[in-house]
């Protein structure tokens, strides 16, 4: 059974931020035996005046499977616990957890709604229950229930955001062949800015960590030629700031 999981808002100023909070949740659901984490990305909603976030007003999703469909119930329970007791004071924390295929297209256009426009709570709300996907807040307000859906369907929809974790990823350091990093991590695909798939034995210079983004449902590490000679490698990886648009 594969699972999404959407959380928001759980951090204030002085403490780790909900990328933070969604890879330890994430880590702890693989310890259990129960869960497998696929991938946990970023996404970034609308940041205005009139929307109540800690620094970048950015949700994060993780994708799951879970071994047994009959332990539903037990994900929910402990993400609502690990998420009560990690959530920072002052914070707005929400939790969304749906079965991924009941995430549909009034879900994923609350996603997109949730980049451009100042939405509320009752609005994520009413969807949830409309599509019977499990949605709450936990501390504050509740407000984080707009971001903990928009994650979800911003992850459903397949193109959006970037990965904050996935298999293999974070531990790469120095040079890479383009074929042993898709063998060897979650890495789905490795291109061009414009869609161009990277040669196999491409020598690839993978610091900092690569941050791949959500494409077509994949995960794809976005790369291009250094046109260099003598540096012991053809292809860079993207930065962070160039990768923000995804």
């Amino acid at each position: 059974m594969r699972c999404l999981i959407g959380i928001d808002d759980t951090d204030n100023l002085e403490s780790r931020g909900t990328g933070f909070r969604a890879r330890e949740l994430g880590a702890g659901l693989t310890r259990s035996g129960r869960v497998r984490t696929r991938g946990i990305t970023r996404h970034q909603l609308l940041v205005h005046p009139d929307v109540r976030y800690t620094s970048h007003n950015s949700a994060a999703c993780l994708d799951v499977e879970v071994a047994d469909a009959s332990d539903w119930s037990w994900l929910v329970e402990y993400c609502r616990d690990y998420l009560l007791k990690h959530s920072a004071p002052g914070s707005d924390a929400g939790l969304c957890v749906a079965h991924r295929e009941t995430v549909d297209e009034p879900v994923i256009e609350h996603g997109r709604r949730a980049k451009v426009r100042v939405l509320t709570a009752q609005q994520a709300v009413d969807v949830a229950k409309d599509r019977g996907l499990h949605l709450e807040g936990l501390t504050g307000d509740h407000g984080g229930v707009i971001g903990a859906l928009a994650a979800v369907g911003l992850r459903r929809g397949g193109h959006d955001g970037r990965f904050i974790w996935v298999d293999g990823v974070r531990e790469l350091t120095g040079t890479e062949i383009a074929g042993v990093l898709l063998e060897r991590t979650g890495i789905e695909s490795i291109e061009t800015v414009a869609g161009e798939p990277v040669p196999a034995d491409a020598r690839i210079r993978v610091d900092p960590w690569p941050r791949p983004v959500l494409l077509r449902d994949r995960a794809v590490l976005l790369a291009r030629p250094t046109g260099e000679r003598d540096v012991g490698y053809g292809w860079e990886i993207l930065s962070k700031d160039e990768i923000r648009r995804y």
